[in-house]
């Protein structure tokens, strides 16, 4: 539906443009975006390389050890069904600190990961998500950021003044998020569980 949308909105641009008579706005409209996207995509890879290998470090110095064990009774209460020790925890804590630092596209393939696992132990059908997956999917989407590399990448590469004045509001907004998320979960956690043995 989205790549009709914008095919729609290409061709009606196109159209537009040609009846006016302003054809070459579209051709140099077009190569000045394709450039502005390379411009933008070189400087997030460097971004997402640098931060990446910070967390690579931080993971062979053992600091990913550390911070779950310290998050090891969040993550216990959280999702009460995974055993400790199993992979499907460590994906989590590995998506979840990349979302820490603002690298959404860096915790995807943790993220599939930890669904992965998680749905070995799925005690559903293949096609019903299990209450720790919801559970995953809801602080994956809403979870706390603390650096916000990739906007304050994007906001430096478009000449901000200060890029890292978001931090705080940053900061502020995802917690309020990550909180909301996690009480509807277990709201609507109670709520299905109850309808499911009535």
């Amino acid at each position: 539906m989205v790549n009709l949308i914008w095919v729609s909105m290409l061709i009606i641009g196109i159209t537009v443009a040609a009846i006016n008579g302003n054809i070459e706005v579209v051709t140099t409209a077009a190569l000045s975006g394709a450039q502005t996207a390379v411009d933008f995509a070189l400087g997030l890879i460097a971004i997402m390389a640098f931060w990446l290998g910070i967390m690579k470090v931080a993971e062979e110095a053992g600091v990913i050890r550390l911070i779950s064990r310290l998050v090891k009774p969040l993550t216990s209460f959280l999702f009460p069904s995974v055993p400790k020790d199993h992979p499907a925890m460590g994906a989590i804590i590995m998506n979840l600190s990349a979302n820490v630092l603002g690298l959404g596209n860096a915790a995807t393939p943790m993220g599939l990961i930890a669904m992965k696992e998680l749905q070995k132990l799925n005690r559903y059908s293949p096609n019903t998500a299990s209450d720790a997956m919801c559970t995953f999917l809801a602080l994956n989407t809403s979870c706390i950021t603390l650096i916000p590399a990739t906007i304050i990448g994007i906001r430096i590469k478009t000449g901000s003044a200060n890029p890292t004045e978001i931090v705080g509001t940053t900061i502020f907004a995802t917690a309020c998020s990550m909180i909301v998320a996690i009480l509807a979960d277990r709201i609507l956690r109670r709520v299905f569980s109850y309808r499911r043995w009535r």
